[in-house]
């Protein structure tokens, strides 16, 4: 199995300072706000969730205060951890900023 895809809209709810890697790229930690209406089941259900997510490189320069549209993939949020965050690749800004 090789596909690990998200697409996710979501609101900025917080943001760690800017950062660098050790090697010297731009790293941005920060926390998604999910809230939607989703069928399962048959049913409607209610999906509130916030979500670790960290972009790196230019991306992270350029979400310092947006909300967004993320789009990534799911990965270990520390090397030695087992917590997963979106690793966000893409974002779109959304109606309203």
């Amino acid at each position: 199995m090789t596909s690990n895809a998200v697409t996710l809209d979501a609101r900025l709810a917080a943001r760690a300072d800017l950062r660098f890697t050790p090697a010297g790229i731009p790293a941005l930690d920060f926390q998604l706000a999910h809230d939607s209406m989703q069928t399962e089941a048959g049913g409607e259900r209610r999906v509130a969730c916030d979500l670790a997510a960290v972009a790196l490189g230019p991306l992270a320069k350029d979400l310092a205060a947006v909300a967004v549209g993320c789009r990534g993939f799911l990965a270990r949020r520390y090397r030695s951890g087992t917590s997963v965050a979106l690793h966000v690749n893409e974002f779109e800004l959304l109606e309203g900023n």
